[in-house]
């Protein structure tokens, strides 16, 4: 919770060593107050839950589910938390579908330490932030109006791709996300029709091309 004029800070990432480097960057700035850290899409409900911060500083990758599901599991809780996406992806989907989640800012870690201070001032004030690679991104897609098979996608279908891409079995992610392993059958259905998808060597190319794996993995 706030207190004065601070700004609380929950800090969201996998990497302890990570989270500590941002805190120290954070609260170089008398106005910012870390109040909280989480590793986990679930510890950061938990917290968020608890501490009620101004602004949820987020990587995207997660260990449990992406940052994409956690922030549509924080709009539920409630209408608009100000959440700030800080991570190491750049390619358009994901500024794209964070976005779209309900997230108001996006952050390359590839930016410079005063650029996600300015995010953290500018999301707690309720506006929209994006670092500058990530505009000229997302501004680059537009012109080019560049084919998108991910789309063609709901957030949840989204979801699932990535988790199936990664290599989890479906009652792995039925469980992750809260489902039945019939419901997530039906999804993986679905993704495959929607992305043209027969063959577990298509998805390894589909997802490596759009940056959602590095290795391989079965659909």
């Amino acid at each position: 919770m706030s207190t004065g004029k601070s700004i609380a800070v929950l800090l969201v990432d996998d990497h302890a060593v990570v989270r500590e480097g941002y805190r120290r960057l954070l609260e170089r700035c008398a106005e910012i107050a870390v109040v909280g850290e989480a590793a986990t899409a679930a510890e950061a409900h938990r917290a968020f839950c608890a501490l009620h911060p101004d602004v949820v500083v987020m990587d995207i990758s997660l260990p449990d589910v992406s940052g994409v599901e956690a922030i549509r599991r924080l709009m539920l809780r409630e209408p608009r938390p100000r959440i700030l996406v800080f991570s190491i992806h750049d390619e358009a989907i994901f500024p794209t579908r964070a976005i779209q989640a309900g997230a108001l800012g996006y952050v390359t870690k590839a930016s410079a330490p005063d650029v996600l201070v300015d995010a953290v001032r500018a999301v707690a004030q309720g506006e929209m932030f994006l670092s500058g690679d990530v505009a000229k991104t997302l501004a680059l897609r537009n012109v080019l109006r560049q084919d998108d098979a991910l789309r063609l996608l709901s957030d949840r279908e989204f979801e699932i791709l990535r988790l199936f891409a990664q290599g989890h079995p479906p009652r792995d992610i039925a469980a992750r996300l809260c489902l039945n392993y019939k419901t997530i059958a039906n999804y993986q259905s679905i993704i495959k029709q929607k992305l043209g998808i027969r063959t577990p060597a298509e998805l390894v190319r589909f997802a490596t091309r759009n940056g959602l794996v590095s290795g391989s993995a079965a659909f």
